[in-house]
């Protein structure tokens, strides 16, 4: 270990970190359960082994950039971001099983090559993936903990930003969407406390308004059901 504790970059890990949360509810059917089987084990980014000089090197097609989507839920985002960008590679992670299968799924049927995945803690990826190794940086509707007690429990916290911060190239972004007043708070405050970050909003709508290309997910629908209005944060690496 290096001092403090942290593994050099790009070595393997033991995973260490703790999960909130389910990982598994309803059962899959049977063709997603031989697709998690099959089409999973080929995408998964194996953290237990040291990870690749160039990380472009994930991938079965050629990239000229990565980018890191962290809880996609069930793909919505992922999946449109990989298709309208096919020299970008993408690496995904989620931890819950139901979202995986569901963008293992459709990853298959679209036979998408410019994405990888990880079904543990984020932040053990985070740890494994080399020094400005990433030009973006995605964490959209994370889960808000809402009680005061769990919010040690949001992947917004310090440790977490210095790894965002550490793996992001220069003037590389970090992008965070919410519709919990108190989370998107809690992140501006957050981000705005490290030094490795500025907020790019000069205007009102550049956080009122999703970022362009944006395909909506289930849970900004939600949001919007229920009269909530989500908060799209962009921040740069500097």
């Amino acid at each position: 270990m290096a001092a403090g504790g942290r593994a050099p970059e790009g070595t393997a890990l033991q995973r260490r970190s703790t999960l909130y949360g389910r990982r598994k509810g309803k059962p899959l059917s049977q063709r997603r359960e031989r697709l998690m089987a099959d089409v999973f084990r080929s995408l998964a980014v194996d953290i237990l082994r040291p990870a690749p000089q160039t990380l472009a090197d994930l991938f079965a097609v050629p990239v000229d950039d990565i980018r890191l989507e962290i809880g996609f839920g069930g793909g919505e985002h992922l999946i449109s971001e990989a298709k309208a960008s096919p020299a970008t590679g993408f690496i995904g992670v989620e931890p819950f099983v139901e979202g995986m299968a569901k963008a293992v799924a459709a990853i298959d049927a679209d036979g998408l090559a410019n994405i990888r995945l990880h079904d543990g803690d984020a932040a053990d990826l985070i740890a494994w993936l080399p020094a400005a190794s990433v030009s973006q940086v995605d964490l959209l509707y994370p889960d808000p903990w809402p009680k005061r007690r769990h919010w040690k429990r949001r992947f917004v916290n310090p440790a977490n930003l210095e790894g965002i911060a550490r793996i992001l190239a220069p003037g590389g972004a970090f992008r965070f969407a919410s519709d919990i007043d108190s989370y998107v708070a809690w992140t501006l405050r957050h981000v705005l406390a490290s030094p490795a970050f500025e907020w790019t909003a000069e205007r009102a709508d550049d956080w009122r308004l999703p970022w362009a290309g944006w395909p909506g997910t289930r849970y900004e629908a939600k949001a919007f059901r229920e009269g909530r209005r989500p908060a799209y944060l962009v921040f740069r690496k500097r």
